[in-house]
């Protein structure tokens, strides 16, 4: 393992506001200027550097990995050692002058390769606990924050969550509020041969990047809007509809990671999401995988060891914590028949 190096593992921030209909119907939150996006996001410190939209949100690939900004929602996720936490405050108050108020607000995060490297509010999830509660408005009353172990010191699962209502995880056959789940996968000691793909030769396209890899394959009708950075690195945001998907590449050895996330529905075809899960661990054959799964429902996890574990990837722990508003978290993590 390196002494230093880049921090791969990202901070992620969702936060959902409500407000009054005809200002959502125009558009809500992708309203807010791109000044006051970078205003944001220099307080985070990462840029934007590569941006495509559609009639349901906007997306933005960061210098540091991605954000996505629906009507009522906006989705954050930065590497390194930005201060992604730093982000609520601007954003509360934008949104406050557009007529929103915020409803929720949900953090999660893997271990860091490099923990002593992050500064403060990012120091331990503890200063990150105190740093949101001290940020979040008084009405997100019902709170949680749960750290989800594996049998791996490299991998477990921080989770923080705020709202201003109480829902509790629907039973089996009720009514479910909320149809989306979202799947964020943390891969590290990727396979050498595959990850030196994510070096950047002379005059090299993203794009170019995007089809060498596989990558363009894992969801062939999505919109892919990609950037490689030098001399390596590579970060793209899926758009297929209304869902978004999102690849952050750090593949130098020593400390090699990536990240694959989506967000898809429980009324989905079965097989698609076992299919996504298939191509991404191909694209990288990774030597440690973890998969944290956030849904009101138990049909999205239970199908991914099915998924992963004909390729190799042995499954070694999982871990199921509920959280309002939220649903359940399950957390999975895999190790490489290869190890």
């Amino acid at each position: 393992m390196a002494v230093s190096g880049f921090e791969g593992f990202e901070k992620r921030l969702e936060l959902h506001f409500s407000g009054d209909d005809p200002v959502i119907g125009m558009g809500g939150l992708r309203q807010l200027d791109f000044e006051s996006i970078e205003e944001v996001l220099n307080a985070v410190q990462c840029t934007v550097v590569s941006a495509v939209g559609n009639q349901y949100f906007d997306s933005y690939v960061l210098s540091e990995s991605s954000l996505f900004v629906y009507p009522t929602k906006i989705i954050i996720k930065t590497c390194g050692t930005t201060q992604l936490l730093k982000s609520i405050l601007p954003l509360i108050q934008f949104s406050s002058e557009m007529g929103f108020v915020i409803s929720e607000c949900r953090y999660t995060r893997g271990n860091f390769i490099f923990p002593k490297a992050q500064p403060f509010p990012h120091t331990n999830f503890k200063d990150e606990i105190f740093y949101l509660q001290e940020q979040l408005p008084i009405h997100l009353c019902y709170k949680k924050a749960s750290v989800m172990p594996s049998k791996f010191i490299s991998h477990s699962w921080h989770v923080f969550t705020a709202c201003d209502k109480f829902y509790d995880v629907p039973l089996e056959n009720s009514i479910i509020q909320n149809e989306l789940f979202t799947i964020e996968i943390c891969m590290t000691e990727l396979d050498r041969v595959l990850a030196r793909k994510f070096f950047k030769h002379p005059n090299m396209a993203a794009n170019e990047m995007t089809e060498i890899t596989g990558i363009s394959e894992i969801n062939p009708n999505a919109l892919i809007c990609d950037f490689v950075f030098d001399p390596c690195g590579y970060s793209m945001n899926g758009i297929d509809g209304d869902r978004y998907s999102t690849i952050h590449v750090t593949p130098e050895d020593g400390f090699s990671y990536a990240s694959y996330e989506c967000v898809g529905s429980i009324y989905d075809d079965p097989n698609d999401i076992m299919n996504i899960l298939k191509k991404v661990v191909q694209v990288f054959r990774p030597g440690t995988m973890s998969i944290s799964t956030t849904s009101t429902s138990n049909e999205v996890w239970t199908r991914i060891v099915k998924a992963v574990e004909p390729l190799g990837m042995k499954c070694r722990s999982c871990t199921m914590d509920d959280f309002p508003a939220v649903g359940s978290v399950v957390f999975q993590t895999f190790t490489s028949c290869r190890k």
